[in-house]
């Protein structure tokens, strides 16, 4: 089981050559991946609602931090992890995918999700209700964006004719992955897409959501050698048996990867790439 790396978007602070510096020593330390979270406006609470995040949180924006990373390393898997798809414009995400993926050799994985801010899809004029159903023919749509010479759409959410992306991306189509534990997302991962990444702990609910998952991707025609799983895992500090234990659990459920995220503030960059040691070592085969 391969382990992946958390960008820590929040603390990592704005100092380029720090980002630079976690992101190299995760490639030197032999993960395989780093994942770049998403959000593209902070949010206060309101009306009775609170955000997970607010408005003094950094986000880095995704496809140009991923586009820096791929700059910056030489063989390390790139992925958002994971995109708010449904708020974005179809055709323009398909291009920015398709550009981090040349740019980095084809080291892109596209992790998406449907997102938890009804205020956030308000501020960028998108439908909060049709999110699924949205998601669902905007990767169809990529798919066809990436890998066919002209394209025209006739969708419920989609409208194109005879229009291409170029430069082409090196991997066509670029795998996309869904993020989340809804049935609705289980059910859609097991259709269309490459992998599923569930925050859940590796328990008998996780086992029996996984045999789900196979008789999902049967009835579509699928299996799992050809589908991905990884487990994300919040690390709380201090705690390196519980980590351990927790990818154990995943690895013995088939989990191809694992991130590990820290649960607890780590407000500087040398703090994050100790941070990285930790679990390199906690996690060793």
């Amino acid at each position: 089981m391969r382990l992946n790396a958390f960008f820590p978007t929040n603390d990592i602070g704005d100092d380029p050559a720090k980002i630079r510096d976690w992101a190299q020593a995760a490639e030197d330390l032999g993960y395989a991946m780093i994942e770049v979270p998403d959000h593209v406006l902070g949010t206060a609470a309101r009306d009775g609602w609170t955000p997970f995040y607010d408005e003094s949180h950094d986000f880095h924006e995704t496809f140009t931090t991923l586009a820096f990373l791929a700059g910056c390393t030489r063989s390390i898997g790139l992925s958002s992890g994971v995109l708010v798809l449904p708020q974005r414009q179809t055709a323009l995400v398909a291009k920015q995918a398709a550009e981090v993926d040349l740019l980095s050799g084809g080291r892109l994985r596209l992790g998406i999700g449907g997102g938890w801010n009804h205020v956030e899809y308000e501020a960028l004029d998108m439908d909060w209700s049709t999110r699924g159903a949205r998601q669902a023919e905007q990767v169809e749509v990529m798919r066809r964006l990436w890998t066919e010479d002209l394209v025209t759409v006739d969708g419920r959410f989609h409208r194109m004719r005879a229009v291409n992306v170029r430069p082409r991306p090196v991997q066509r189509p670029i795998p996309v992955w869904f993020g989340g534990t809804s049935d609705a997302v289980l059910k859609r991962a097991a259709r269309i897409g490459d992998g599923w990444m569930p925050i859940i702990p590796p328990d008998e609910k996780a086992e029996a959501r996984l045999a789900e998952l196979d008789g999902l991707l049967k009835e579509n025609g699928r299996d799992r050698v050809s589908f991905g799983l990884e487990a994300w895992i919040a690390a709380k500090e201090d705690q390196p048996e519980r980590w351990a234990a927790a990818a154990a659990g995943w690895r013995r459920l088939g989990a191809d990867m694992a991130m590990l995220f820290p649960a607890w503030r780590i407000p500087s960059a040398d703090g994050q790439i100790a941070a990285l040691r930790m679990f390199r070592e906690a996690l060793a085969d």
